[in-house]
């Protein structure tokens, strides 16, 4: 099956005016959002930013980016050669981790050629602090990421003339609903379209909001059809499923995603695997209280941070040494903390049981186990 990759070979020669800015050009764009543009694009909003050819030319003359992963710095060549994306300029990029804020936050913007801005903002990277910020979604809104992201769109709309289009992939696809649901209304007015590509959703008061209202209906979201990320917390906005050629977590990467001509290839509804772990989620966090949430994560990674590990990588890298450094951690737990952790682990066994009847309707659910009589031992 075709990616994106593919796609910028079969349409890179065509530019906006001879074919219309679609969802793959968005999904491509905030992909665009993950490459380490620091020092190369500036920081203001202008129109007079490096296009991404010479943005990718400045990187590779540096040699020091730290690229996500090889297919990025693929992308990234791909759109430099493309006359589609070539010449689009980028600017206000902004690259913030602030372990003692528990924060991570990435944005860059690119003026398309065609009258308007898009707005990308960046998933969650591989540092540990990243993933807290994510985790604390479930109890907290909004975390400083939100806060971020709608400082940038306002900074960007004062900055730049026109209609904008705002997406993201990941926690990305957040960022862009939180910030187009709670910019200000001259700024919303703006916003043409909204794409969260696999980004979770919200906690419910944030739904019913009149903010995110207001732009319910200009919201495009996409997940995968083993979707997990995205199926997260709660949507109002309906999606589309798409084909991936990955299974399970792995779908979440933007490159298995299937592309045929201007759109990708589609199915009719998720698996009953992402409706299960959907729901044995929600009844997970459902049935814990937000401090309760709150402790649990706290404990996770304080474990995981007595490694010293910063990045996923560096706690994978030695294994071994990570292993037993949380080992020793999880055996200096104070009473309460370990009582919070069990507490937890045994909410999710017990969601993960009233759950599975969704699946496998043979399945009993602990309700209907407690109902049944006990072996007589006679």
């Amino acid at each position: 099956m075709a990616n994106i990759l593919d796609y910028l070979r079969w349409r890179g020669d065509l530019p906006l005016t001879a074919s219309p800015f679609n969802a793959v050009d968005s999904l491509i764009l905030s992909v665009l959002a993950y490459v380490p543009f620091d020092g190369v694009v500036p920081p203001s909003a202008t129109r007079k930013g490096p296009t991404i050819a010479e943005a990718a030319a400045g990187l590779a003359e540096s040699g020091a980016a730290a690229f996500r992963d090889g297919d990025d710095r693929d992308l990234l060549a791909a759109l430099a050669a493309s006359e589609r994306f070539g010449s689009m300029r980028l600017c206000a990029y902004e690259n913030v981790i602030d372990i003692g804020r528990e924060k991570q936050f990435a944005a860059v913007t690119a003026l398309t050629g065609d009258g308007r801005a898009y707005v990308a903002y960046r998933g969650t990277d591989h540092t540990l602090v990243g993933w807290k910020e994510d985790f604390n979604m479930s109890f907290m809104t909004p975390v400083p990421a939100q806060e971020a992201a709608v400082a940038y769109l306002e900074r960007v709309a004062s900055g730049l003339r026109g209609r904008l289009r705002l997406g993201g992939h990941s926690k990305g696809g957040n960022l862009a609903v939180y910030a187009a649901s709670f910019c200000r209304p001259r700024t919303q007015r703006r916003v043409s379209e909204v794409y969260n590509n696999d980004g979770p959703g919200f906690d419910a008061s944030v739904i019913a909001r009149d903010g995110y209202g207001n732009v319910r209906d200009r919201i495009r979201s996409f997940v995968p059809q083993s979707s997990i990320i995205g199926m997260l917390l709660e949507h109002a906005e309906r999606y589309t499923v798409v084909q991936s050629t990955e299974s399970g977590l792995m779908q979440h990467d933007p490159y298995s995603w299937s592309v045929l001509g201007t759109d990708f290839i589609t199915v009719q509804q998720v698996t009953d695997e992402s409706l299960f772990v959907d729901r044995t989620l929600k009844e997970w966090v459902g049935a814990m209280e937000p401090a309760q949430r709150e402790l649990f994560i706290d404990a996770v990674f304080d474990v995981l941070s007595a490694t010293e590990a910063r990045t996923l990588a560096e706690l994978s890298g030695d294994w071994l040494k990570s292993s037993i450094t949380v080992a020793k951690t999880l055996r200096g737990l104070d009473e309460a903390t370990r009582k919070v952790m069990l507490d937890a682990l045994r909410l999710l066994f017990k969601a993960i049981r009233e759950s599975l009847p969704a699946i496998m309707p043979s399945f009993p659910s602990s309700k209907e186990a407690r109902k049944r009589p006990k072996a007589r031992s006679d």
